[in-house]
């Protein structure tokens, strides 16, 4: 089958690797019909490069239909059409049963310390095969799947991977009173979605904070109240700003939708940048040690949510030594919250907004769609922001 696989910082290919098969009982394997690109592929493509391996198969994001299923999974069979979440849990143990199933016990990555295995990642979740390919197997398919109706198309239904419930977990971390405000930091894929459903869920006011323009452009057209980045001499006047607009103390919530790649962090950049030139054998040690974050948009959401408030952390973040602002942290008294999204905790509360009145307009969130073989153009196109690349989706 065609796949796309990693090579090297910044060297995605297309190429021929062996088709998927059943090898456990609770597989399975699927057609994959629509399959994202998204922003935590992009950190594999350039600062996590340390805990890669050449060959490895990405993506995260899949949907398709069952070709096989294992005799462990009795709710499934061939034909059916499924959307696969990113996290790879068995739903029977103490942290599945607790709604954490990114802390699954029987796929931790216990070698690694980490929780949950995932598709399409780095050798920290397991280097489990990913879903930018034509098949894909599908481990612990008694659980993971979620069943979705044939008819509509793949748009209504293919987010259910990461982005929905990403950003309806980033919402609800953030615990915004109905009425209330929240700011979000980045406004991609994640952050665009996260406005739509705080909108959905009854916030009052909605900023939106970036610096592409046709981010900020498709923000506003939904009613958010949005910020450039640009037209500001710092970070400081950006706060000020939308304190301005919130009685002076700054919103109730933020959302930091942008995570370890946050533009303006010059050295954590050049020390990114620099781990991901060394040999593996190298890199991947300093890293698990030493690596750091671009924190510009954390400090950013720091200092601009109001005391007593709430920070979503939604955004990847990968640093093992990154300093903090802890005086402010503990002065403002802020709650804190982050983490992978529990795909399955939130998927029965979403579906009812994939409906064909369509509130969270999934229909046409995509900004591009391209064929697997144009991997390596979307890569570059999403990384670089070009064409007003907010999401890609690709078909095999």
């Amino acid at each position: 089958m065609r796949a796309v696989t990693w090579q090297g910082r910044r060297d995605v290919r297309v190429e021929n690797v062996p088709d998927p098969r059943i090898e456990e009982p609770t597989d399975a394997v699927i057609r994959v019909t629509s399959t994202g690109l998204c922003g935590s592929d992009l950190h594999l493509y350039e600062v996590l490069t340390p805990f890669m391996t050449p060959g490895d198969i990405l993506g995260h994001e899949p949907m398709g239909i069952v070709e096989e299923v294992g005799p462990g999974v009795p709710d499934l069979a061939a034909g059916d059409r499924i959307v696969v979440p990113f996290q790879i849990a068995c739903g029977n143990c103490w942290m599945c049963l607790d709604s954490l199933p990114t802390q699954c016990e029987t796929t931790q990555v216990t070698g690694e310390g980490m929780g949950a295995a995932m598709f399409g990642y780095t050798r920290l979740y397991g280097s489990v095969p990913g879903g930018q390919a034509e098949y894909l197997r599908v481990p612990q398919a008694q659980f993971g799947p979620i069943k979705v109706p044939h008819g509509p198309p793949d748009d209504r239904f293919v987010y259910l991977s990461d982005v929905l419930p990403t950003a309806w977990q980033a919402v609800a971390y953030a615990d915004v009173p109905r009425g209330g405000s929240i700011a979000v930091l980045g406004l991609g894929p994640v952050g665009d979605m996260a406005c739509r459903i705080a909108q959905a869920l009854g916030a009052g006011r909605v900023f939106g904070v970036d610096l592409v323009g046709d981010r900020l452009r498709r923000a506003r057209e939904l009613g958010v109240e949005t910020f450039d980045l640009r037209v500001f001499d710092d970070e400081k006047e950006l706060v000020a700003a939308i304190r301005d607009r919130t009685d002076g103390r700054g919103p109730d919530a933020v959302i930091d939708a942008v995570g370890t790649e946050a533009h303006g962090s010059a050295a954590a950049r050049l020390a990114q940048q620099a781990s991901a030139l060394l040999p593996r054998k190298l890199s991947g040690p300093l890293a698990e040690r030493f690596s750091v974050d671009r924190l510009a948009a954390l400090h950013t959401a720091i200092d601009l949510v109001r005391r007593g408030g709430t920070l979503s952390l939604a955004g990847v973040y990968g640093g093992t030594a990154d300093p903090l602002p802890m005086l402010t942290m503990f002065d403002k008294q802020l709650q804190i919250r982050m983490g992978q999204a529990n795909v399955r905790r939130w998927t029965d509360e979403i579906l009812p907004y994939l409906t064909d009145e369509d509130p969270l307009g999934v229909d046409g969130f995509a900004t591009h769609r391209l064929k697997l073989d144009e991997a390596p153009l979307a890569y570059e196109m999403f990384q670089h922001k070009q064409d007003g690349a907010v999401k890609i989706l690709m078909e095999p």
